[in-house]
């Protein structure tokens, strides 16, 4: 024998080894299945390029717009400019108990003749439509600008 055979339990004795199983009983047949080959980078949620790819989807779904067909003119005096401007409006918010000074009371009645919904509405709400903006108590639902191509010009 060679090297260092005579070190006690080196050597596995003739008639200790095991004989083939006879069957596996369908262990075998009923096994787990594998997962399937490893997602790229992009599609693991805890790899480095899964965060970079999620944070771009994230980005591109936008969060300030409440919809796509409209958009918000926040302030007092801004507001009051779109009304006197005659720019198209859907909606005037207002929220609860603002301060009604000159400027908000012709607002108000600007959009009463102009025939635009006026809806008082709670700060909070007031603050989610304007996504925390500087609404100061009132903001003007418009559609969005319809810009020219640059062929028709």
């Amino acid at each position: 024998m060679a090297g260092n055979s005579q070190r006690r339990g080196a050597v596995r004795k003739a008639g200790t080894k095991k004989g083939p199983t006879v069957g596996s009983g369908g262990v075998r047949r009923r096994g787990l299945e594998g997962k399937g080959a490893t997602p790229p980078a992009r599609e693991r949620p805890h790899h480095p390029a899964g965060k970079r790819a999620a944070k771009a989807a994230r980005s591109a779904q936008g969060r300030h717009k409440k919809t796509d067909e409209t958009e918000i003119v926040l302030g007092r005096n801004a507001v009051l400019e779109c009304l006197r401007a005659g720019a198209p409006a859907t909606a005037l918010y207002v929220a609860l108990g603002a301060d009604a000074d000159e400027k908000l009371t012709e607002s108000v009645q600007l959009a009463a003749d102009k025939g635009i919904s006026i809806l008082e509405v709670p700060k909070h709400d007031l603050d989610r439509i304007a996504a925390n903006g500087m609404h100061q108590g009132i903001a003007l639902q418009v559609p969005p600008y319809n810009y020219a191509h640059p062929d028709d010009l």
